[in-house]
């Protein structure tokens, strides 16, 4: 036997009859050679690990926008942070790790700069829209490798996509991503607004602190807790009254931190910079990167461009804005 036959074998005895298994994946677009050492499942958690798109996470905003202390959180150690979560309750329900970890790193990938003002100004100007789960999914399906996409199994591609509104995920594994990504997102967002003196931990409700924790730590550590202790079969779910405190706080953040004035007031300029950038780009589609050029003759110039400003980071974004709208110094 191979060592991914091993691994394939150890699943299939190991994990819950509700796991997904590695050697049952619905496959790829594209037929593959197994390999000897991963299975399908690694790897594709390697091949988003090692694509572009994953390294931009780094510069992209998660709440606070391109913020110049060194411990606020980006969109890439967020997606650490849903991974790791999302690992502990696939460990615990004995559900496949490596598909879990697959989906996790992978869901923000299509993610915009200036977090979801940049999804919102894309949004505004993309016709059908735009949602950053589905340019995910765009990413690692065409926009990856120079235009050949990661193809990657059907199973962590649905994750991807289904990881925030709309349709719950064929797989277990998806459904608690899905799960990990609030949990994460609301405790470090919280952690982050207390750091830029948004708000004080004395700020959250009692009623909400007396059921999940005082802590980053604590809160997690009720939520996950929840979540292992109360599903059943294949449903994923907390405990009714931690689901309510949880929701409850989801509604207080969002009152007190996301449409904060203080704490978004930067996120004004968004939408000018980014309509600015895609009206310029669509008149010069030529100064696109030759894949998406590419896109522009089979998709359309809205596509191209779109793919191309959704793939920016803050940084770049602005330098570009710059570069294109701010003259510089006679020297």
């Amino acid at each position: 036997m191979t060592i991914r036959e091993r691994i394939e074998q150890t699943e299939q005895e190991m994990l819950s009859p509700y796991a997904a298994l590695s050697a049952n994946s619905a496959g790829r677009n594209r037929q593959e050679e197994p390999c000897r050492l991963r299975t399908a499942f690694q790897r594709d958690r390697d091949r988003i690990v090692h694509c572009k798109a994953f390294r931009r996470l780094k510069h992209k905003t998660q709440v606070f926008l391109s913020p110049e202390g060194d411990h606020y959180r980006t969109r890439l150690t967020h997606t650490l942070e849903v991974a790791q979560i999302a690992r502990t309750i696939a460990r615990a329900l004995r559900l496949n790790e490596d598909l879990t970890e697959a989906i996790s790193l992978g869901h923000d990938l299509g993610h915009t700069p200036f977090g979801h003002a940049g999804e919102r100004a894309l949004n505004d100007l993309m016709e059908g829209g735009f949602r950053h789960y589905e340019q995910s999914l765009r990413v690692v399906d065409v926009l990856e490798k120079e235009g050949q996409g990661l193809n990657l199994c059907y199973e962590t591609r649905n994750g991807i996509l289904c990881h925030t509104k709309g349709q719950q995920a064929d797989t277990m594994e998806g459904r608690i991503v899905r799960i990990a990504d609030r949990i994460a997102y609301m405790n470090h967002d919280i952690d982050d607004a207390i750091r830029a003196g948004v708000m004080s931990p004395q700020d959250i409700p009692r009623e909400i602190t007396r059921v999940l924790g005082e802590t980053t730590s604590s809160r997690i550590n009720t939520m996950v807790s929840s979540v292992i202790d109360h599903t059943q079969g294949s449903q994923l779910k907390m405990a009714p009254e931690v689901q309510e405190v949880f929701d409850r706080l989801h509604r207080f953040m969002f009152e007190n931190v996301y449409c904060n004035d203080h704490a978004k007031h930067e996120e004004k300029k968004v939408p000018t910079l980014i309509e600015m950038l895609f009206t310029y780009f669509t008149k010069h589609l030529e100064l696109l990167p030759p894949e998406l050029q590419a896109v522009a003759e089979q998709e359309g110039s809205q596509r191209a461009v779109c793919d191309y400003i959704s793939g920016m980071t803050d940084h770049y974004a602005t330098e570009k804005f710059k570069a294109l709208y701010v003259p510089d110094a006679w020297t």
